[in-house]
C-alpha cells in the first residue's frame, strides 16, 4: 500500500472502534451532587485529562471485545500520544481530544511543532492520529455524543502555525490535506519558528 493509503486505512479502522467505545460508555459522572451541589461549570479544558484518562482505560479495559491485541496508556506528559493500540502487528499511535458540542467550532492548538517535527524525522514508522470526541456537560455528568467523531492525522493537518506558542492550528472537523511524509516534514519546517537544524 501507499504511504498515505496506509494512514487514511488506519483512520477507517480508528473510526470503527472509538464508535463502539462512544457506545459502551455514552456517559459518567464526575462527583455526587455532595461534592458539587450545583453542578459542572461547562469547561472543557478542566475534565479533558479525565476524559482522556477514561477513553483509554476503557480501550484496555475493553480491548478482547473490541478485538484489539494491547493498549499501552502508560506514556510520560511529554508524550505527543495518549496511548498505542495493537491489533496484530500493526501500532496505532493516539492522541485523544475533546470538544464540547455545545460550544463553537473553533480553530484549536493541535500539537507542538518542533515536537511533531523530530519524532516523525527519527521514528519513520510513527504516524500520529487524533481522535476528537464530542461531549456535552449535565449536572455532573458527562456525555458523550454519539454523532461527533473527528479523527485525523498529523501529517493530513492544514498547516497553520500559531506564531505565539508555535503549535499547528486547526479545526477538529477541518478537511484533510493528503500528502506525503517528507512534504509534511518540509512545511513543518517552513512554518515553524522553533526548528532550527544545523
Amino acid at each position: 500500500m501507499e504511504e498515505t493509503d496506509k494512514i487514511l486505512a488506519k483512520i477507517d479502522f480508528l473510526r470503527t472502534i472509538f464508535a463502539q467505545i462512544i457506545t459502551l460508555l455514552p456517559k459518567f459522572d464526575i462527583a455526587d451532587k455532595t461534592v458539587l451541589p450545583y453542578g459542572l461549570k461547562p469547561h472543557t479544558r478542566s475534565v479533558s485529562w479525565i476524559v482522556e484518562q477514561v477513553i483509554v482505560q476503557q480501550l484496555k479495559f475493553r480491548k478482547d471485545k473490541l478485538g484489539l491485541t494491547e493498549v499501552n496508556f502508560d506514556m510520560p506528559d511529554t508524550c505527543l500520544h495518549d496511548c498505542v493500540i495493537l491489533k496484530g502487528d500493526q501500532k496505532y499511535f493516539v492522541n485523544v481530544k475533546i470538544h464540547n458540542i455545545d460550544g463553537k467550532e473553533n480553530k484549536n492548538d493541535i500539537s507542538a511543532v518542533e515536537k511533531l517535527y523530530f519524532q516523525y524525522s527519527a521514528n519513520p514508522d510513527y504516524d500520529l492520529v487524533f481522535v476528537c470526541v464530542g461531549v456535552s456537560f449535565k449536572e455532573n455528568s458527562i456525555f458523550f455524543d454519539q454523532n461527533y467523531l473527528e479523527i485525523f492525522s498529523a501529517q493530513f493537518l492544514p498547516i497553520y502555525v500559531n506564531p505565539r506558542n508555535d503549535k499547528i492550528q486547526a479545526k477538529y472537523n477541518h478537511k484533510m490535506e493528503i500528502r506525503s511524509r517528507k512534504d509534511f516534514l518540509k512545511l513543518l519546517k517552513k512554518n515553524s519558528k522553533s526548528i532550527i537544524l544545523k
